[in-house]
């Protein structure tokens, strides 16, 4: 016996008109190219989509600008920069090492800041002194001057550096037993004669401070030019004096202490020869 559902789908496509089979094969590839027509232009959208927002994205970029096509032309040479060529250091030429003490008999004060207006050879030389002195700085403080001198020996003491422009100093000492002082400034020539002037009045002028004290002398005179003297306290000429010397606007002080006074002269004539040094008035 038949199966009822077979039965009853043969009762209802019985009478059915079925189109020829060429027909329905015609239609079935009409729609299978329609299908690929709508498959392409559906991928060609999407491929312009993306195109424009790749544009749009490289619009907005903060990216360096393409560089520019390369071309065909030569390559330029790069460019040498030349080592510079160091000088040969040269040789030092050899010097001979200064002795580190000097000789005992040194011709040469030690002079602290020099005057440029009194050069270095118009001051005494331990050559100029007797033996046994050696130079010993230029320190000039203490009451060794001449001022000193009438300050301690007269009432009254005046000033006699008048118009005094630079000076200059030296010491010179013999163990504790002698010392040597000079002291050169320089003035105007006329001022320089006033000096010379104003020492001989002190002396000449000078009233004994007290009763013990017998004041001031000149010693001698003229040892080295009309205008030089030698004075100092009275009764002391063989312990201390003080000599003077002028050439031209320089006047020269020097205080000598425990020098045998048989050596005035010499000393006078040396001070005078040095002065020579500093001025053109010889």
């Amino acid at each position: 016996m038949p199966d009822p559902l077979f039965a009853e789908l043969f009762g209802d496509t019985e009478n059915l008109n079925w189109d020829p089979a060429e027909q329905v094969r015609e239609r079935a590839r009409q729609r299978m190219r329609r299908t690929r027509i709508v498959a392409g232009l559906a991928s060609a959208v999407a491929v312009a989509v993306v195109a424009t927002s790749a544009v749009a994205v490289a619009g907005n970029s903060d990216s360096a600008p393409p560089l520019p096509p390369a071309t065909n032309g030569p390559s330029p040479s790069p460019t040498v920069i030349p080592t510079p060529t160091m000088p040969p250091t040269p040789t030092p030429s050899p010097t001979t090492a200064p002795p580190s003490q000097p000789p005992e008999n040194a011709d040469r004060p030690t002079l602290g800041p020099p005057s440029p207006d009194i050069p270095a050879a118009a001051m005494l030389r331990v050559a100029d002194l007797p033996a046994g002195f050696r130079a010993a700085g230029d320190d000039l403080d203490g009451d060794w001057s001449f001022h000193a001198g009438t300050h301690y020996a007269c009432k009254e003491d005046g000033q006699s550096w008048p118009g005094e422009e630079a000076f200059r100093g030296a010491v010179f000492r013999k163990g504790s037993e002698g010392t040597v002082i000079e002291r050169v400034g320089r003035h105007s020539e006329e001022d320089a004669k006033s000096t010379m002037g104003n020492v001989r009045r002190e002396v000449v002028g000078c009233e004994p401070l007290n009763q013990d004290s017998g004041g001031m002398e000149v010693f001698d005179s003229r040892l080295a030019g009309d205008e030089s003297l030698l004075v100092g306290i009275v009764g002391q000429r063989s312990a201390n004096r003080w000599l003077f010397v002028r050439q031209g606007g320089l006047v020269a002080q020097v205080w000598l202490k425990g020098v045998d006074p048989a050596e005035d002269q010499r000393i006078a004539e040396r001070t005078a020869a040095r002065l020579c040094a500093g001025t053109d008035a010889c």
